[in-house]
């Protein structure tokens, strides 16, 4: 992990894992997992897990008329722009590079976690996610994983359901 990172102007002298750490804090059922291997892609934070891929809660970011959206659905599975605007209100929807990743999350793509955001963001979580008793997100590295159930995740984090996933 890296150290100190620029985000908006601002230092951040916290690791994404210990940022993860302090926004679970408060909800004891919460524990995140580390594994030596990656688990920076679904596929392989499903062979870490020994779970399905559909499984992996996975966290993307995107741009919706320009403001960012971050989006949780099962690995596997693709989100679709045009109903995600449809869901937004926007009529421009695109994927968020790298770097507008970073900036807003705070977190690497590939450990993107819904839990410790930078700063306040729209979060929309996927209905595909409620096949699930319990998925796995990134816990702020591509070496973690988070179990938790969907309307616990949908609970905490403030999430608003949609149905944008292929």
């Amino acid at each position: 992990m890296r150290p100190a990172t620029m985000f908006f102007d601002r230092e951040v002298t916290m690791t994404a894992l210990e940022r993860v750490q302090q926004a679970i804090a408060p909800y004891p059922d919460l524990k995140i997992f580390l594994f030596e291997e990656s688990t920076h892609t679904s596929e392989l934070a499903a062979q870490a897990v020994g779970v399905a891929v559909a499984q992996i809660a996975k966290t993307l970011m995107f741009l919706a008329d320009g403001e960012p959206v971050v989006v949780v659905a099962c690995g596997g599975r693709k989100i679709d722009a045009k109903k995600l605007g449809r869901a937004m209100g926007a009529k421009k929807v695109k994927f968020a590079d790298a770097d507008s990743v970073i900036r807003v999350t705070g977190f690497e793509p590939g450990g993107v976690c819904p839990f410790g955001l930078e700063n306040s963001v729209k979060i929309c979580m996927d209905r595909g996610l409620y096949d699930y008793d319990v998925v796995y997100a990134a816990a702020g590295t591509a070496n973690s994983a988070l179990p938790v159930a969907p309307e616990r995740l949908r609970e905490i984090i403030g999430a608003q359901v949609v149905d944008v996933a292929l």
